[in-house]
């Protein structure tokens, strides 16, 4: 049996049922927002924190924001 080409490998058109997978798995309900949003209130406030001279708040919710809430808010599934 020959072995197709590069051409003829990357020929194969991409499969709807993949773009459907990923679109619906990638929904987020209220709950993730306002996962994504409080994540994104503590990183601003951090950096502000930051900049006024706090070493112990502002590193604390920047992991908090960057390590806990915003992928939090993303891989979460509603129920």
């Amino acid at each position: 049996m020959p072995r197709p080409t590069p051409a003829q490998r990357r020929a194969s058109p991409p499969s709807s049922h993949s773009a459907e997978s990923a679109e619906s798995s990638l929904r987020l309900d209220l709950q993730n927002w306002v996962l994504l949003l409080a994540g994104l209130v503590a990183i601003v406030l951090g950096f502000v924190l930051l900049a006024r001279g706090s070493v112990t708040a502002a590193p604390l919710l920047l992991v908090l924001g960057y390590v806990g809430l915003v992928p939090f808010g993303i891989l979460r599934r509603g129920a």
